[in-house]
């Protein structure tokens, strides 16, 4: 298997960053925004705070930058739980309110006040996590009179940091002397959260390490057009804040520019780059997606990759088997450099068993303990046409919505504006097809039970209180098969299965056979006598549902069937 990648080469005759203005914009820029967010570690909204503030980062890549604050009494750690507060974030919250009105999650777009948008009064800061989206574009539209831009490189063997901000004005600043701060964030740390439905396994983001500046920033006392400043910074990565590891590749700086201690005008961010790894050559399946169940026959798996070399990655010829079949190939290219991460999409992958396992590696390097991983997934259920949806709200049941789409992606049922605490039974008929069913809690915090039973009241699908939050969803597939009264079955008897292509169908009675793909499209059918019938769809591969309808009567009795 092939891998490329480019050498970084270090002159260590040479200081890191230059004096010389290298990296800063000296033309004229809109503002960039600088969320703080203030959350913590038992807050029930607080993940629908993080969603919104990561939306509104996605739709303005470059221009928008977070800052997760942890502080005051939902980030106050019980028991064994972690503490993620640092010396910083009393003092930054407080300034943003009146002392009172005040509630979580909250958080400050560039410490500007927003007439009408305050949480605890005119002239705060604070704003709910409803006032957010406008208030950044606002600010997004907003000229600035300074640019600032910033780059960073870690030793990995001496944890030491160095950081060059450079800072450039376009126009005058109001005040004489300026702050310039810079923050040390981390990411995805696992940890507890009473919202969201992970438990203690919540992804905490931008999450405040340490204000390298200190408090309030380091004093720029030139402040007209045209001046130009650049700053270096060393700074050694302690092991640990708080008796929690600081995790070197997870690292995240942002640099701002504030008229005192409120009032930021604008910022800009990086990920910091290393060097000196252990390996030169090291790439890292660090993780596989689940395949949720599938009732198309189609997969595009996606999995995580991480350099933790020193070579720049550029391209990998990755290998994949499924169920221990034929070895396939695929070429990523990108660029990929030492503690770097990628998502990596595969082609799409035909399947006909009912389980499967996906198998994935990495070309030989220097480490190859990280090259190999694996995933299992099954066939999603396939149950009958007649279903019942019941749903049990919570204390917040109008936070409760969810829909039905049939394999073209159109919409094909859908509920919502329920009561609290209230028992809803949805009764559905859906022809033969696949289904995604989700349901969603608008708070992210988790709703009531939900469960969808077949016609015989068997479960398809269940999950308990507290249990679905974000677009839960699952697939499944329908057979046809409708609800009639005194519905009895006659033995049916499929053999071989899987086949070839041509099977044999075993009847009790004189009956019309049909044959369904995934899809709920009918590619046979036949009338059949009581005994044995063969039936040939050679050239077919995949699953199928073979459905038999007894002659004279609405008895309806189904089986799936798989073709090699």
């Amino acid at each position: 298997m092939k891998q490329n990648f480019t050498k970084l080469i270090v002159a260590l005759t040479l200081p890191l960053f230059g004096y010389a203005q290298t990296i800063v914009n000296t033309n004229p820029e809109n503002k960039k925004v600088i969320l703080e967010e203030f959350t913590g570690i038992n807050c029930v909204y607080c993940p629908q705070g993080h969603a919104i503030a990561n939306q509104i980062q996605e739709n303005n890549p470059g221009n928008v930058f977070l800052i997760n604050v942890h502080q005051g009494g939902y980030a106050n750690p019980s028991g064994s739980q972690p503490d993620f507060r640092t010396p910083f974030g009393n003092a930054i919250v407080n300034q943003s309110y009146s002392g009172g009105g005040f509630g979580y999650p909250s958080g400050t777009v560039n410490r500007h006040n927003f007439p009408g948008m305050e949480m605890s009064g005119a002239g705060t800061t604070a704003m709910g996590r409803d006032k957010w989206i406008a208030a950044s574009n606002i600010i997004l539209q907003e000229a600035s009179y300074v640019n600032v831009a910033l780059e960073s490189e870690v030793d990995f063997q001496t944890r030491q940091m160095t950081i060059n901000v450079e800072v450039y004005y376009t126009g005058n600043s109001p005040e004489n002397t300026n702050k310039l701060n810079v923050v040390l964030l981390q990411n995805n740390t696992l940890g507890p959260q009473t919202g969201g439905g992970m438990g203690n396994n919540y992804v905490h983001m931008h999450r405040l390490i340490d204000m390298i500046t200190g408090q309030w920033g380091e004093d720029i006392t030139t402040t007209t057009a045209g001046t130009f400043v650049s700053k270096t910074y060393t700074y050694t990565i302690p092991e640990d804040l708080n008796n929690i590891p600081i995790v070197l590749g997870e690292l995240e700086l942002v640099a701002f520019i504030a008229e005192g201690n409120q009032e930021i005008i604008s910022g800009n961010g990086t990920f910091p780059a290393y060097i000196n790894l252990e390996f030169d050559n090291d790439v890292s399946i660090e993780s596989v997606e689940d395949i949720p169940a599938v009732c198309s026959g189609v997969i595009t798996p996606e999995f995580t990759i991480k350099n933790y070399g020193n070579d720049v990655i550029t391209s990998l010829d990755i290998e994949y088997t499924l169920n221990s079949g034929t070895t396939e190939t695929f070429t990523w290219t990108g660029n990929l450099a030492g503690l770097q991460q990628t998502k990596i999409t595969l082609p799409e992958i035909n399947f006909t068993e009912a389980e499967n396992t996906l198998e994935i590696s990495l070309p030989s390097d220097d480490n190859n303990q990280n090259n190999t991983a694996s995933v299992d997934f099954v066939e999603a259920t396939t149950t009958t046409s007649t279903l019942t949806l019941e749903i049990r709200t919570d204390n917040w049941g109008y936070e409760t919505t969810w829909n039905i789409k049939n394999s073209a992606g159109s919409i094909v049922a859908n509920g919502s504006g329920y009561g609290n605490n209230q028992t809803y039974n949805i009764e559905l008929e859906l022809p033969a097809d696949c289904y995604t069913f989700t349901i969603n809690d608008a708070y992210g915090d988790g709703g009531g039970r939900a469960t969808l039973k077949d016609m015989n009241g068997q479960n398809v699908w269940v999950i308990l209180g507290n249990g679905y939050s974000d677009s839960t969803f699952i697939n499944f597939a329908t057979d046809g098969t409708m609800n009639v009264n005194d519905l009895t079955t006659q033995a049916l008897n499929i053999y071989p299965n899987p086949s070839n292509g041509i099977f044999n169908v075993s009847l009790e009675k004189k009956s019309t056979v049909e044959v369904f793909d995934v899809t709920g499209k009918m590619i046979h059918k036949s009338s059949a006598n009581a005994g044995t019938n063969t039936i040939n769809l050679t050239g077919k591969t995949g699953v199928f549902v073979v459905k038999v309808t007894e002659e004279g009567s609405k008895n309806v009795t189904t089986k799936k069937v798989i073709l090699k």
